[in-house]
């Protein structure tokens, strides 16, 4: 109840950093629509709400294994190539160009590394992508004059 309160405060505040926050995701390994599907998966949360020094606001990223096979299926239906680096023409925003390149070929053909090494590299990617979201979200309040209104309300 009590979260549904602090979040339902700030639905115009997070439309504000979704925008400036496109940048972000441009420069990252994930297109527009990736990241939409990852953050269906996270909460936020606002870790020691009654501590005004120690409060944050936190990405709690716990279910985004569940939304990276869906991911991994739009990548494959792209093709593997070019569905990365925020789907813009550069693509090699991902993680080196000709790295990102064998990496979309590899992914092609089902040579991928498996879920140890690609998908679990693409969840941790993108949970610390969440986490600079919820920091950019908190920042944003905090320039508003909006953050101790939320912790409190986050108390409950």
């Amino acid at each position: 109840m009590t979260d549904s309160e602090w979040t339902d405060r700030i639905v115009g505040d997070r439309m504000a950093v979704d925008q400036e926050f496109s940048r972000h995701v441009q420069n990252s390994r994930f297109s527009n629509q990736e990241w939409g599907m990852i953050m269906t998966a996270v909460e936020l949360d606002i870790e020691n709400p009654g501590d005004p020094e120690a409060a944050r606001i936190v990405a709690v990223t716990d279910n985004i294994d569940q939304v990276m096979p869906a991911i991994e299926e739009a990548r494959s239906k792209m093709g593997g190539m070019g569905a990365g680096g925020g789907g813009g023409p550069s693509g090699g925003a991902r993680s080196g160009s000709s790295e990102g390149f064998l990496s979309g070929i590899k992914d092609a053909l089902g040579l991928g590394g498996g879920e140890s090494g690609g998908d679990g590299e693409r969840a941790e990617a993108a949970a610390t992508l969440a986490q600079e979201y919820a920091d950019e979200l908190q920042a944003h309040l905090e320039q508003k004059g909006k953050w101790e209104e939320v912790r409190t309300a986050a108390q409950g």
